[in-house]
C-alpha cells in the first residue's frame, strides 16, 4: 500500500495566505456596510412614548422619549419650573427633587424611571394660600439665598433632611448638604437656614 502525499505549507506562506484572507474578509465586510448604510436610513432611536408621573401629588400624563431626563420633563412639559438646570452634569444640586422619600439629581435620572414614584419638587412645598413652607421660610429669615439659582436644590435637600431629622445636628446638615454647590459663596446662611427649618419643625 502507497503511503498517503504529505502536504505540507511553510509557516511563511501560511502566515500570507492567512493575512490575505483576512484583509479580503474585512474589505468585503466594510463593503458591505457601506452598502447598507447608503440604502438604509440610520436609526435614531424610539420615538415618543406614554410616561405618567406623580409631581407633587398631582398626575402628570406626558408623551415624551426614552432620553427625557425628570428635569426636562417637569420644567419643559409640566411647567413646574422652580428647580433649575445649572451643570446639566449631576454635580451641582440645583436641580434636586425628592423621589420616594430620597433626594436625586434630576438632570441625571430619567423620567421613565420614576413612573409609580412621588416626586416632589420646589413648586409643591407652599400651601394654597400661600404660605411658605419651614425651609422656604427659614431661607429667607436668613437671607441664605443670593443669585438664586442654586436655592431649590438646598430648600429640597434641606426638606429631605428635617424629614429624617426635625432638629438636625450641625453634623448632619452639613452632610445632607454636600452635594450641592452655592458659586455665590453663602454656605454660612445655608447652614444657618437648614437648622433654624429644624428647629421651626420640632417647635411644631
Amino acid at each position: 500500500m502507497s503511503k498517503p502525499e504529505q502536504f505540507s505549507v511553510s509557516r511563511r506562506d501560511f502566515l500570507k495566505t492567512a493575512g490575505v484572507g483576512s484583509l479580503a474578509t474585512a474589505v468585503i465586510t466594510a463593503t458591505e456596510a457601506n452598502l447598507d448604510a447608503q440604502s438604509t436610513p440610520r436609526v435614531v432611536g424610539p420615538g415618543e412614548v406614554p410616561v405618567t408621573l406623580t409631581v407633587n401629588g398631582t398626575r402628570v400624563d406626558l408623551r415624551i422619549e426614552p432620553r427625557v431626563t425628570l428635569l426636562d420633563a417637569v420644567r419643559n412639559r409640566a411647567d413646574l419650573t422652580g428647580n433649575k438646570r445649572v451643570c446639566d452634569r449631576g454635580t451641582c444640586g440645583a436641580c434636586t427633587m425628592i423621589v420616594d422619600g430620597r433626594t436625586v439629581y434630576a438632570c441625571s435620572t430619567l423620567a421613565i424611571e420614576v413612573q409609580g414614584k412621588q416626586i416632589r419638587t420646589v413648586d409643591g412645598l407652599a400651601r394654597a394660600d400661600g404660605t411658605l413652607h419651614p425651609v422656604q421660610q427659614a431661607f429667607c429669615d436668613k437671607d441664605a439665598l443670593m443669585c438664586g439659582f442654586c436655592t431649590p436644590g438646598f430648600v429640597m435637600a434641606t426638606v429631605a433632611l428635617i424629614e429624617q431629622h426635625p432638629n438636625p445636628t450641625v453634623d448632619q446638615a452639613r452632610k445632607a448638604l454636600d452635594g450641592n454647590i452655592c458659586r455665590c459663596g453663602t454656605f454660612v446662611r445655608v447652614l444657618e437656614a437648614a437648622l433654624e427649618a429644624g428647629r421651626m419643625v420640632a417647635r411644631g
